[in-house]
């Protein structure tokens, strides 16, 4: 099995119809899907490319060594212990976001990402429209409810990350299985280290890299706007022996503030008389939940919103 490579340009000719459907397995079948011919220019992603490379050489690596996961992992391997480290996961991480400080001390890297963060939240917004046609629902449905209006008070985040090549790769999670608590992911990552994989019928499958492509995945609210039509889907990250993987993904998720529940179409579609499926929430409310919660099952998360 693959995940769908899906040539998001033929939205705008003769197979628009054929890509709609494409679109619309990826988001019903998989949960994860690969773009390519998606609007963002090579040049901005090579560029993208080099700044986190750069950045992580120059401002992360050397304290990798002195972080959480090296050390429990070395501690592990100097008593002989059995098993995994457990609640680590051997990642180097910082955000971008519109109010934090970001790295600076790497020639180009505030200035490219900026202007990448803007193309990829364009982006999403066009994957959000999409689904909105797809399910039926008024142009911008999702757009608003993430916004709670008209506004845009949504969050969009970036997340640099960096997997460091493992000496014992069977001892740590790369990035620890879980679903996201967001809206649409934009995963821009390493085109030559693998190691994302989904749970896909009971298998982990990898995601294949695939140079210059947007992978796209949908979080714990789509889930919940569509009312369970599109589903969040278990991915976790496996620590690699050789390479440094590079993984720069992107969040469009609601404003904390945002009420969040199934669209009333589908509700209505799906039986008049059944009661939907997932409670209404405030977003705020429920990553307070995610996050004591983020690695176990997420239909706990949905009950305890619902008692709340």
């Amino acid at each position: 099995m693959a995940i769908p490579v899906i040539d998001f340009s033929k939205l705008n000719g003769e197979e628009r119809a054929k890509t709609m459907a494409q679109l619309a397995d990826g988001c019903e079948e998989w949960g994860f899907f690969q773009l390519v011919n998606h609007g963002i220019s090579e040049e901005l992603l090579e560029r993208v490319r080099k700044v986190c490379a750069d950045c992580y050489k120059t401002e992360r690596e050397g304290n990798f060594k002195n972080s959480k996961p090296f050390k429990a992992l070395e501690e592990l391997v100097q008593n002989k212990g059995e098993g995994k480290v457990e609640n680590v996961d051997w990642e180097d991480v910082f955000l971008l976001s519109d109010s934090n400080e970001w790295p600076s001390n790497t020639p180009g890297f505030k200035e490219t990402m900026a202007e990448y963060r803007v193309e990829l939240k364009k982006l999403a917004e066009k994957v959000m429209e999409v689904m909105d046609e797809n399910l039926g629902l008024t142009k911008g449905h999702i757009k608003r409810a993430f916004n709670g209006g008209e506004g845009d008070s949504a969050f969009f985040g970036t997340k640099v990350s960096h997997y460091p090549p493992c000496p014992h790769p069977e001892k740590v999670n790369g990035l620890r299985a879980h679903t996201d608590a967001g809206g649409v992911i934009l995963l821009f990552q390493d085109d030559k280290v693998k190691g994302l994989q989904i749970l896909k019928d009971g298998e982990w499958i990898d995601v294949q890299p695939l140079p210059n492509a947007i992978v796209i995945n949908t979080g714990d609210q789509i889930e919940v706007l569509s009312n369970g039509r599109y589903k969040s889907v278990w991915h976790r990250v496996l620590a690699m022996r050789d390479g440094n993987r590079r993984s720069v993904a992107s969040f469009y998720n609601p404003s904390l503030n945002a009420t969040i529940a199934p669209a009333v179409e589908l509700v209505e579609k799906v039986n008049k008389e059944v009661e939907q499926g997932y409670p209404e929430f405030v977003f705020g409310d429920y990553m307070s939940v995610y996050a004591e919660q983020k690695f176990l099952p997420k239909e706990p998360r949905f009950q305890a919103l619902r008692a709340m």
